[in-house]
């Protein structure tokens, strides 16, 4: 909730006046309701009309039987979390409410049912549940697109007041912007008050770890982040608390752990102290044969959709450009091993010759290299990267089991040369056609985010994860950004 705000509510996502977040968010909430609604109305007409097309006679009392479930759908998604603003724009958590509180619907009904030997329809529980979870996940991915689009135009964005050093305010400031989705943009900064600065990049620094409560006040924020520092221990974030308790203000502590979300973090309370229990990474197990399964599995059916197109790609390199159509190079796997990673030739011939001489037009830091207009590259080779159709062929090292469908990418010798020791830990599992750095910004990214990435998947991968990565490739690659 802001303090002091007398900015106007707005009934409708799309409008462009902004809001505070405790009035968006409930119009937000409002919508999402109303819309839940539709889908089961839509789902129970959907299903009634099929079976009176099929000459079913449906009595009124059945009719209404369905209306009343249909009511009762947006009241299981509440009591399964549907609803909560902190599921809003980002995180599966809101998706797996919808899931969570569909499913409990239906064994409710299924089960009430049985024991109390009351005659309903099967099609309600075998095809108009379904039907409207199926609707309602849809509608729910659609409102959080439109969401994205608004946060990346700064409106719904909940202003936020970094406290910590100055180097862990700057990364979380660099991140947010980069990454506008997550609906957070800091506003001020409070670090520790033997450091003399006057901003972080731009964001002001307006007080020290002992006045936070005046500076939320003072510019009207929503919440407050706490960074890792040794600083403000257990009874300095008790004060905080209860300093922001009154304005309604949310709190966010980040743990010195980071990178590491998802189930591997539960909080176990000792002694009055909640602690944060970290289970370790599973690269082994039946968790690692299920991925193995579904990498195979996915790139043979793939090779069989795309065979046609292939040869299509293959013959048009070869017609534009000498030599071969494919285009094999050394890269480092899992543990360190190498193997031939094969892709579609997209440069002349003779490019890692020319590479020695292009080495001082290098337009990224650290260990890569790469150059937005680079010469070497031939003209149907830059549509196929702009779109990542080069990379098609390793579909034949997923199959082989050298790489998987998602990981980190694929390093070359040299680079893996140049790791440290944190750096390493991206080679402990298979590297993938598509990641985080794919669906993240791809060419764009620095060197330090895309290792960042990495790491971070490897240290939550998961099946689930995998297919969220697949998801969101599709849309990274159709728009062709940051592909060079």
């Amino acid at each position: 909730m802001r303090v002091g705000t007398e900015e106007p509510a707005v009934a409708l996502l799309d409008g462009v006046v902004r809001t505070a977040p405790s009035i968006w968010t409930r119009s937000y909430a409002r919508i999402l309701l109303a819309g839940d609604l539709a889908c089961a109305v839509v789902a129970c007409e959907t299903v009634l009309g099929i079976r009176l097309w099929f000459g079913a006679y449906i009595p009124g009392t059945e009719a209404l039987l369905g209306l009343g479930f249909a009511l009762a759908w947006p009241l299981s998604l509440a009591l399964a979390g549907a609803y909560r603003k902190r599921a809003h724009g980002e995180g599966t958590e809101e998706f797996r409410a919808v899931f969570d509180g569909g499913v409990g619907l239906t064994a409710a009904v299924a089960i009430g049912a049985y024991a109390t030997q009351t005659t309903i329809a099967r099609s309600f529980v075998m095809a108009m549940f379904p039907l409207a979870l199926l609707l309602t996940v849809v509608f729910r991915y659609r409102m959080r697109k439109r969401l994205h689009r608004r946060r990346s135009l700064g409106e719904y964005m909940r202003q936020v007041v970094a406290v910590g050093h100055r180097e862990s305010v700057l990364d979380l400031v660099m991140q947010l912007r980069r990454q506008p989705h997550h609906g957070m943009t800091v506003v001020a900064a409070c670090l520790p008050s033997d450091l003399e600065t006057l901003d972080v990049d731009g964001v002001p620094v307006l007080g020290s770890f002992s006045n936070v409560a005046e500076v939320v006040t003072k510019v009207s924020a929503d919440a407050v982040a706490v960074l890792a520092c040794p600083e403000l221990d257990g009874a300095a974030l008790r004060r905080l608390a209860w300093g922001l308790e009154d304005a309604r203000t949310d709190l966010f502590v980040a743990p010195a752990l980071m990178d590491v979300a998802g189930p591997r973090i539960s909080i176990s309370p000792v002694a009055g102290m909640p602690l944060l229990h970290v289970e370790h990474p599973e690269f082994n197990g039946v968790k690692r044969l299920a991925k193995n399964l579904f990498d195979r599995v996915g790139a043979a059916l793939a090779l069989l959709v795309l065979a046609l197109p292939m040869l299509v790609i293959s013959a048009l390199i070869r017609a534009t450009s000498p030599g071969p159509a494919l285009f094999r190079q050394v890269r480092i796997g899992k543990g360190g091993r190498e193997f031939k990673v094969v892709k579609f030739r997209t440069m002349v011939v003779d490019a890692e010759r020319l590479k020695t001489t292009l080495q001082r037009q290098n337009e990224f830091d650290g260990v890569l290299f790469k150059i937005r207009n680079d010469p070497r590259i031939t003209r149907v080779g830059s549509f196929l990267r702009r779109y990542s159709l080069d990379e098609l062929p390793q579909l034949l090292n997923v199959l082989s089991g050298e790489m998987s469908l998602v990981g980190p990418r694929p390093p070359l010798p040299d680079e893996v040369e140049q790791y440290g020791e944190d750096v390493r830990r991206r080679l402990v599992v298979k590297p993938g056609m598509t990641g985080l750095w794919q669906v993240s910004g791809r060419s764009d990214l620095s060197w330090e985010e895309s290792v960042r990435l990495d790491l971070r998947y490897v240290e939550n991968w998961s099946l689930f994860l995998d297919l969220q990565i697949l998801w969101k490739t599709w849309s990274a690659v159709t728009g062709g950004e940051g592909a060079y």
